[in-house]
């Protein structure tokens, strides 16, 4: 019986260390814009059902999310999103429109598995409520760190370790870098 099991083990073992090292010669595994934005809205209702249940008055839905990778060939992704942040207190609930345009470096972080989008900029904002209408200049500051935050901490995408090739992507060194319409992941350089 052990002589039957080792051949097996030993062709387990070797077929796992090429497919490893097959994947960084192979062409990079890359994630598209829509992925992302899926990932993003995900992520996002997640997080306002979280803020729910632990008691915070503010609710936060997205209508819709869009990510454009590498426009003119700069190495960031510009994500336009409009959405809705409501109060709820009293009794009532006061909607507030919100649409942002902002622009950032995408960055794997390799412990958590996970792209963030760092280094953010504001390229438009407006909002649209009952009581104000306009552009959110008065308070960009404010909005920019908390969509900053909200960034830092929310990842635009995380690898799916129940896929095999994803699970073999974050056993090695891996970045991403922007290519047009998809982020590709590359090996880290040391």
């Amino acid at each position: 019986m052990k002589i039957q099991c080792r051949p097996v083990f030993w062709l387990m073992i070797t077929a796992v260390a090429l497919l490893a090292s097959g994947c960084a010669s192979m062409s990079p595994y890359s994630i598209s814009e829509a992925e992302l934005e899926q990932h993003l809205k995900g992520v996002v209702a997640d997080y306002d059902r979280e803020q729910l249940q632990s008691g915070s008055p503010l609710s936060l839905s997205l209508d819709d999310a869009d990510i454009t990778l590498g426009p003119d060939g700069r190495n960031v992704a510009v994500i336009d999103v409009r959405g809705q942040i409501a109060l709820n207190a009293l009794m009532a609930k006061l909607p507030v429109d919100i649409a942002l345009k902002v622009e950032g470096a995408p960055y794997y972080d390799s412990k958590e598995k996970a792209i963030y989008i760092r280094r953010l900029q504001l390229l438009e904002s407006s909002i649209d409520s009952p009581f104000f209408k306009g552009d959110l200049a008065p308070v960009t500051d404010t909005v920019m760190r908390v969509v900053a935050q909200m960034l830092e901490t929310m990842p635009v995408y995380r690898l799916d370790e129940t896929k095999l090739a994803q699970r073999m992507f974050g056993m090695v060194p891996m970045d991403v870098r922007v290519a047009p319409g998809r982020l590709e992941f590359v090996m880290a350089d040391k």
